[in-house]
């Protein structure tokens, strides 16, 4: 959960970066679109862009770097009076772009993760005309527009939010659509960690579908609206429901935390750094899968998200004592410094010894294990929610962590991490890794493509 590195706050992090390495150039931003009025939700009277009032932009629509989005975000506007919406509600992320939606991104107030799997009998062309529906249908939501006759007007009064879908592909889709031999190498299945507690029924699956925004009906909105799209050609394997805490819920952008209360997230590789694309992005020729072939090329610009279900057993972990808590993760738990000294952006000092000779941050404390030098420069771009599904059958809360992990290849990130915390995190006695998969998530799409459009249309 927390693999450090060289800090830098959040508020570094692509929230204050609105030209972040990574992100569309302004030439391939989106345009503004059509004014308001043109748009009618059917059965309803009105839009939800009539709704997207900006104090003192009226009749404009332009493009905006705030300093509360870190990719390009739409400020939008009405071209007739209406009520303005605050900042939250009317931040935008745009569909289109080098890479998809929903991984640059500051983490959301509230996300749904689904895996879908095709129908029997659905082949290549079921899965591209699902996926043509998905991509119009996220547009449009991503723009704050409905989505036609079928609206359920769950959002109707709500912006953007900041809403994004992503979607993915599970190393199973590739048999069911005849494209085995499109499949990378780093979708090759995870290896099997001896602290794992797998449950198949919420693991893997074809189509995964990662759904992010900053108000919770917006979210609920855009998970409706994909899964009725799937209807006849995908049914649900999987949902998780996540959340984290709410923009402007701090006095100042900070480092979310976990529930554990941990400071969780410090260690992520920041856009401003030189080799960030490299390992969170596969490069221009597909990556090492293609086989110097271009087999791979639709992968260009894409990430892979490992996504594990972790529970945290949270009545044992709070009977530690705030000392042996902070032993255990090697930081202080009120700022996330790290116990060698210093704020939360300070580089631990591993070789630092106590009065008692032995090291201050320990030999199996979890920021030791995880941390990329002790992993050979192993790192991934951390995306997470919380989640609370209730009191387990054993009578404990049901909680944890939806962990996302974005990288350019797992077999360099992920694997190479998780290994070594397995064979001797401190952590590893209250946490239990529950569910998994591992998804292709191609780039995004360009004007008039939908995603995963030169998988399938290649």
């Amino acid at each position: 959960m927390q693999h450090d590195r060289r800090r830098e706050r959040e508020n570094d992090h692509p929230r204050a970066q609105g030209a972040a390495k990574g992100l569309p150039e302004p030439s391939e931003r989106p345009t503004a679109e059509a004014r308001p009025g043109q748009e009618q939700a059917s059965g309803a009277g009105v839009s939800r862009r009539r709704l997207l009032g900006s104090a003192g932009a009226a009749g404009a629509a332009g493009l905006v770097l705030g300093g509360a989005g870190g990719a390009a975000v739409h400020a939008a506007t009405a071209s007739e009076p209406g009520t303005a919406l605050s900042t939250v509600g009317s931040s935008r992320v745009p569909f289109h772009g080098r890479h998809q939606a929903g991984i640059l991104q500051p983490m959301q107030a509230r996300g749904h993760l689904v895996a879908f799997d095709l129908v029997p009998g659905a082949g290549r062309r079921e899965a591209a005309a699902l996926l043509r529906r998905w991509s119009a249908v996220a547009e449009r939501l991503m723009a704050g527009r409905p989505v036609g006759g079928g609206d359920t007007g769950v959002a109707l009064d709500a912006g953007p939010s900041s809403l994004t879908v992503t979607f993915g592909f599970g190393a199973s889709f590739f048999g069911r659509t005849g494209l085995t031999g499109r499949r990378p190498v780093e979708l090759e299945p995870l290896p099997a960690f001896s602290a794992d507690r797998l449950d198949a029924r919420r693991s893997n699956g074809d189509l995964w579908v990662q759904i992010g925004a900053d108000d919770a009906l917006v979210a609920f909105h855009a998970l409706r609206a994909v899964q009725k799209e799937a209807a006849g050609a995908a049914k649900v394997r999987w949902q998780m429901n996540g959340f984290n805490r709410a923009p402007g819920a701090t006095a100042q952008p900070m480092t979310t935390r976990n529930l554990m209360g941990q400071v969780d997230g410090t260690g992520n590789p920041k856009p401003s750094e030189p080799d960030f694309d490299a390992r969170v992005f596969v490069p221009a020729g597909g990556g090492r899968g293609g086989g110097g072939s271009g087999a791979q090329a639709w992968m260009a610009g894409g990430s892979y998200a490992v996504v594990r279900r972790i529970r945290m057993l949270l009545d044992d972990w709070e009977k530690l004592s705030l000392a042996k808590q902070e032993q255990v993760i090697g930081r202080r738990k009120a700022d996330g410094a790290p116990l060698t000294g210093g704020t939360e952006t300070t580089e631990p000092d591993l070789e630092k010894a106590g009065a008692d000779g032995r090291p201050v941050i320990a030999a199996d404390a979890h920021s030791r294990i995880s941390a990329p030098e002790q992993n050979g420069g192993a790192a991934m771009l951390r995306r997470p929610f919380s989640y609370h599904d209730g009191i387990g059958p054993d009578g404990e809360p049901d909680a944890g962590l939806i962990f996302v992990a974005w990288q350019a290849d797992p077999r360099r990130g992920f694997v190479p991490v998780q290994r070594k915390l397995d064979r001797g995190d401190a952590l590893s006695p209250f946490i239990r890794h529950e569910a998994s998969g591992l998804y292709a998530v191609p780039g995004g799409p360009a004007e008039g493509e939908y995603v995963g459009q030169r998988l399938l249309e290649s």
